[in-house]
């Protein structure tokens, strides 16, 4: 069930991220987060209200507040380094941010065979080539290094926190809810503060309209995201945290065959050896 289900986060985290990728091209960055968060706040509001799963509300909930607060933090820095760029190198850094769930697991006593320790290395390893870093070519500034290695603690952080908020279904639906809305309060904020300091948060005067257009797409991204922390949740309780957090950080991979697909854009020699080594490293996790 481990295997099965972080291979569901890691599809959903490489679909959400692309379309997220997408929809940057036309509306900014903070925008699209809030926008998708409001969906997902709504759709969970409501599973929170069908469920009752209000009534196991407790301490743990402090996780998933925690998680909000990173959660936004982590993928406006991550965008901001895209921004920066060169992106084939921002890219395959902020996927190292499985070392922080990895080593919270280690830290708690997990400890993997010598198949499973061979598959962690081997697919954190292709994690990072199908990225397609960039080993020659323009540049890197330190400010896009450091925004990249933020954007990947907290990504990292995000997943050791969203699998310690709940234990049950319910209650991870209480916590997935909690999560959002403190996703939407704290990038609602900054929102508003770029748009007092002169920066708008729609591109055009036609931007409502826009906006509109792209709801469907909004949220899709905000839904998948939300799918993948539960997927997530589930995966690293019913398994070694380890296995569950490499096997979730493949969604690169995704998103790599997700633009080749869509946007045909053609994988580098790297990025189809990094695919490879991070299948590999599944088999070998799954075997052990």
């Amino acid at each position: 069930m481990t295997v099965l289900f972080a291979l569901a986060t890691a599809l959903l985290w490489g679909l959400a991220d692309f379309g997220g990728g997408l929809l940057t091209r036309r509306v900014p960055a903070l925008t699209v987060v809030v926008v998708s968060q409001v969906v997902a706040v709504a759709v969970l509001g409501a599973v929170v209200l069908a469920t009752g799963a209000w009534r196991e509300a407790g301490p743990h909930l402090w996780f998933a507040v925690a998680a909000g607060l990173v959660g936004p933090v982590a993928m406006l820095s991550f965008y901001k380094a895209l921004a920066l760029g060169p992106m084939g190198v921002v890219s395959p850094l902020g996927s190292l941010g499985v070392v922080v769930p990895v080593g919270a697991g280690l830290a708690l006593g997990e400890r993997p065979g010598p198949g499973q320790f061979a598959g962690i290395a081997v697919a954190v390893v292709g994690i990072v080539l199908a990225g397609g870093p960039q080993l020659r070519g323009a540049p890197v500034q330190r400010r896009a290094v450091l925004l990249t290695l933020l954007a990947a603690f907290g990504f990292g952080a995000v997943m050791a926190l969203i699998s310690e908020a709940s234990h049950t279904v319910t209650g991870l639906f209480l916590a997935l809810f909690v999560q959002r809305v403190t996703n939407v309060a704290a990038g609602g904020a900054a929102l508003a503060v770029q748009v007092r300091r002169g920066t708008p948060a729609l591109p055009t005067a036609d931007g409502p309209r826009l906006l509109w257009r792209l709801l469907p797409a909004l949220a899709f991204v905000g839904l998948a995201d939300v799918a993948a922390n539960g997927t997530y949740s589930v995966a690293a309780q019913s398994g070694p945290v380890t296995v569950a957090a490499v096997l979730s950080s493949l969604y690169p991979v995704i998103t790599a065959f997700a633009a080749f697909a869509v946007l045909k854009e053609r994988l580098r020699p790297v990025q189809a050896a990094g695919a490879g080594l991070a299948l590999a490293g599944t088999v070998l996790l799954a075997a052990g």
